[in-house]
C-alpha cells in the first residue's frame, strides 16, 4: 500500500512537464502518451495495459486529442511507469506552452481521404512536436490534420490544420453538354451545375473534395491536383475563435509543412506572453500575417527568433 505523500505545488508543476497531470484530490497521476498520429501498434497497446496493471489503476482512457492517459500512477512510481513503456518506444508528454501532440483523422484509410494523414502528420510530429520541443511558446499550439473537407478533426478550431484537396482539373473544351450530368449528380454540396447546357463549377464555392474526378463519362475531369487547405488562428476552449483560412491552396506537401513552421515563429516572435494564437492574430491582423506566410522573409530572422529570451514566464490569459 502507497503511503500519502506531501506533493508540493513544485512536484506538481514538473511531473506535468513530464506529460502527468494529477489526479483530482490524490497523489496519482494519469500518464499522457504521446501517439505521434494516433495510431499505435498492437505491441505497444500490450505495454500500455500491463504498464497500467502494474504501475496505475488498470484504466486507460483516450483524450480528444488522440492520446492515451494511464490513470491512478503514484507520485513514487511515476520512473517505473516511463522506464517500462520505454520498452516499446513509448513517452509521455504534451504539456507546456509549446508545439502540442498533433491530431490527425484516419484519412490514410478512410474512403474520403485526399492525403496520407498518417504520413504527414508523422513528418509534422517529428519536425515540429520534437524539433521544436525546447522551444518555449506564448502558450499553447495546437495542430490538427484532416484527409478531405468533412473536417472529421475540426481543423478551424485548432493553431493550424490542415486539410486535404483535390482541385478537379476541369476540360472545359472536353463537355459534351449532356441532359444528365454525372458531375452535377456526384457533386455533395451541389456547386457543379449546367449553364446553358455546358458544366460550371464555381470555383469560389468548390471545397476540393475530389468526388468529381473520374465521374464524366466523357473523361472532362479525368484528374485532380493534390492539394493542402491550411487555416489559422482557430481556438476550442473557455474562449472559442473561429479559424481564418489562408486565400492560397497549397499543392506541394513541403509548402505546407513551411507554413507550419513559418507561423510558429512568427508566433514566438510577435506573440505576448499568455495569449493565443487567435489574439495574437487579432491584434495584429490577419492580412499582416498571411502576408508573412505567403513570402520567405521570416527565413532570415528564424535563429534570431530562436534564439531569442522570449516567453520565460507563464500566465496563460485563456
Amino acid at each position: 500500500m502507497m503511503t500519502q505523500l506531501k506533493i508540493t505545488a513544485e512536484d506538481e508543476k514538473r511531473v506535468k512537464g513530464m506529460g502527468f497531470l494529477r489526479n483530482r484530490g490524490t497523489d496519482c497521476f494519469s500518464a499522457r502518451i504521446i501517439t505521434v498520429n494516433g495510431k499505435i501498434t498492437a505491441a505497444q497497446n500490450k505495454c500500455l495495459s500491463e504498464a497500467t496493471d502494474l504501475y496505475g489503476n488498470g484504466f486507460v482512457t483516450f483524450t480528444t486529442r488522440l492520446t492515451v492517459e494511464c490513470q491512478g500512477i503514484h507520485y513514487d512510481n511515476i520512473e517505473k511507469f516511463q522506464e517500462y513503456i520505454a520498452k516499446e518506444g513509448l513517452v509521455t508528454g504534451g504539456t507546456g506552452s509549446k508545439v502540442r501532440p498533433v491530431v490527425s483523422c484516419k484519412g490514410s484509410t478512410c474512403q474520403y481521404g485526399l492525403i496520407d494523414t498518417f504520413g504527414f502528420s508523422e513528418e509534422i510530429h517529428e519536425r515540429f512536436y520534437n524539433g521544436y520541443a525546447k522551444v518555449k511558446l506564448p502558450h499553447k499550439f495546437k495542430i490538427a490534420v484532416g484527409g478531405c473537407p468533412n473536417n472529421c478533426v475540426k481543423p478551424d478550431l485548432n493553431d493550424i490544420g490542415i486539410i486535404g484537396q483535390r482541385i478537379p482539373n476541369y476540360d472545359e473544351d472536353g463537355c459534351n453538354g449532356c441532359k444528365k450530368c454525372s458531375v452535377v449528380e456526384a457533386c455533395p454540396i451541389k456547386v457543379a451545375k449546367l449553364e446553358d447546357g455546358i458544366l460550371e463549377i464555381d470555383k469560389d464555392l468548390c471545397n476540393n473534395c475530389g468526388r468529381c474526378v473520374g465521374k464524366c463519362h466523357f473523361d472532362c475531369i479525368e484528374d485532380g491536383t493534390t492539394g493542402y487547405k491550411i487555416y489559422i488562428g482557430g481556438r476550442w476552449g473557455k474562449s472559442i475563435a473561429q479559424g481564418v483560412a489562408l486565400s492560397k491552396v497549397f499543392t506541394t506537401k513541403e509548402e505546407a509543412l513551411d507554413v507550419v513552421e513559418k507561423l510558429i515563429l512568427l508566433y514566438r516572435e510577435q506573440g505576448q506572453t499568455g495569449e493565443r494564437l487567435s489574439q495574437t492574430i487579432e491584434r495584429i491582423g490577419f492580412e499582416v500575417i498571411e502576408k508573412e506566410l505567403l513570402s520567405d522573409d521570416i527565413w532570415a530572422r528564424k535563429q534570431e527568433i530562436l534564439d531569442s529570451k522570449l516567453h520565460l514566464v507563464g500566465g496563460a490569459t485563456c
